[in-house]
């Protein structure tokens, strides 16, 4: 970083080439590095990653080839390293940084964990693929969890809910919309799909304290939050709902804090496409408005992907900080790729965008950053600046060895499985399967009484005699008949204990005058 509060991202070219810097001041409005597989997008990646760790601005990046997580580790002096430097007008100097390392699946790093309730119905509706009427049953679940205060936290506490849709059908129904059983199926094989998949483990408690993305190490370098998502990727709909759950939590939760000296966090979202495939509107009218709005919470959000194309222009207008790679311009779909990309960035008269966007080689960009006033620069082509990490993965040893040193150690390593939605409705259903004689007691004396009694209020609210179900057996209890139930014991409870506080006064009372 410079003292003017820049990050050196590269050199352009030529005999007048200049330093092409990033200024903190506005890297909160977010970028996009894109190019064809093999130009040096990871390369440029870690390069922004270690200026803004430099700079004292925390990172969270998704590893999608393990190459990012050799930023924990000092680079090497190769020949091509130091030569570039020299044309940049720097020393190279190999350097490591403060790395955490997660992994939804705890197998590389410390797990990630958020509930279903933070994840919410239209993320998680994605996520299981529902259609419209299954997203609006699944709704209905969360606001059915909502009025009962039933905490949703993770996969079981989910199907035990859809578990009391589905008893209770009619009464649902009649106050939410219709809800059918195959709706609710649906949903419950999907979420099975889920769990073969591995996803259940994202699901759960402790969950992810945001603010350990945001963190500084003693020397004030920002930690850079690498998320190994080799893995995940195999799970395209997950590594996408999961990257937009974080988004808007971020969202949500950072106050507003205006333009700042530098971002309070910066976010690379690689392979970016996954976003946006199939995406509802709703989902990306959404996107839409974080990606407008989180600038003013301090976050500059960065998408890397191979097509500029990947990225509806809505959001596409909000990135102010470009670097492109090299496209290719084989079919008719990359020439307009490579069409777009140029028509984005302010021309040069010095040279063809469009042309020069085919010819560049593996190192080289086009970049345009955001001026002083917020306006882009002129489009430049640059040699991008030499990592000062490992170009290259961690060995399995060395990443072992980091996060067991990890200042997060032990704070989400294990789950902690509270009560919520499934115990207490396995509770509840307990109670209510209970012996009616235990509940009314005998027929005669006190529980003879408050038993009529309970009996006398269930027909005052209009409970009809219980259906019996197939081999003599009562079917459960509907919503209904379990809230008289309930109303009916807790007045009998009531009564009986104010009939045996008058019997006992009587008692003492015979006693004391004796």
């Amino acid at each position: 970083m410079a003292d003017d509060g820049t990050i050196l991202i590269g050199k352009s070219s030529g005999d007048t080439g200049k330093p092409e810097r990033l200024t903190l001041r506005l890297a909160n409005r977010h970028g996009l590095v894109a190019g064809a597989t093999g130009t040096g997008k990871t390369v440029t990646l870690q390069v922004m990653a270690e200026g803004f760790s430099n700079a004292g601005v925390p990172v969270f990046a998704a590893d999608i080839k393990g190459d990012l997580s050799g930023l924990a580790a000092p680079g090497e002096a190769k020949p091509v390293f130091v030569k570039r430097a020299e044309e940049l007008g720097i020393t190279y100097e190999p350097d490591r940084f403060p790395t955490v390392f997660w992994d939804l699946f705890g197998e590389q790093g410390h797990p990630i964990r958020c509930t279903v309730m933070e994840m919410g119905p239209l993320l998680l509706a994605r996520l299981l693929e529902l259609n419209d009427t299954q997203e609006g049953v699944l709704n209905i679940a969360f606001r059915v969890a909502d009025e009962n205060q039933w905490p949703v936290i993770d996969l079981k506490d989910l199907r035990a809910l859809l578990t009391v849709l589905t008893e209770n059908l009619k009464e649902i129904s009649g106050t939410y919309g219709n809800v059918s059983a195959a709706s609710v199926g649906a949903i419950q094989r999907q979420l099975l799909m889920l769990e073969n998949q591995g996803a259940d483990k994202f699901f759960g408690e402790p969950a992810l304290n945001l603010s350990d993305f945001m963190r500084t190490d003693r020397e004030g370098r920002g930690f850079v939050n690498i998320l190994a998502a080799d893995k995940l990727m195999q799970k395209p709909r997950l590594y996408a709902s999961f990257l937009l759950w974080m988004l808007s939590e971020l969202f949500e939760e950072l106050p507003e804090v205006g333009d700042l000296d530098k971002p309070k966090l910066v976010f690379f979202f690689d392979e970016a496409h996954l976003l946006f495939n199939d995406a509802p509107k709703p989902l990306l009218d959404a996107v839409e408005q974080v990606v407008r709005l989180i600038r003013s919470k301090g976050v500059g959000v960065y998408f890397v992907t191979q097509n500029p194309l990947d990225v509806p222009e809505t959001v596409l207008g909000q990135l102010g900080n470009r670097v492109q790679h090299a496209l290719r311009a084989f079919t008719p779909r990359d020439q307009r790729a490579v069409k777009a990309a140029a028509e984005t960035f302010r021309q040069n008269p010095g040279f063809d965008v469009a042309k020069a966007i085919t010819e560049l080689g593996v190192g080289e960009a086009l970049v345009s950053f955001l001026e002083a006033k917020g306006t882009p620069s002129v489009v430049e082509r640059a040699l991008v600046a030499p990592p000062q990490g490992r170009v290259g993965p961690l060995t399995p040893a060395e990443r072992a060895d980091l996060v067991a040193r990890s200042p997060l150690r032990g704070k989400y390593d294990e789950t902690v499985d509270n009560e919520s939605a499934y115990e207490m409705l396995a509770k509840r259903k307990g109670l209510d399967s209970a012996p009616a004689e235990a509940a009314q007691g005998s027929e005669g004396g006190l529980g003879g009484l408050l038993g009529s009694l309970g009996g006398m209020l269930g027909g005052v609210l209009g409970s009809k005699p219980a259906p019996q179900g197939k081999g003599g057996r009562r079917p459960p209890p509907s919503l209904a008949e379990q809230v008289v139930t309930n109303a009916a014991r807790s007045m009998a409870r009531s009564v009986g204990t104010q009939v045996g506080n008058a019997i006992l006064r009587n008692v003492l009372g015979g006693l004391m005058k004796k």
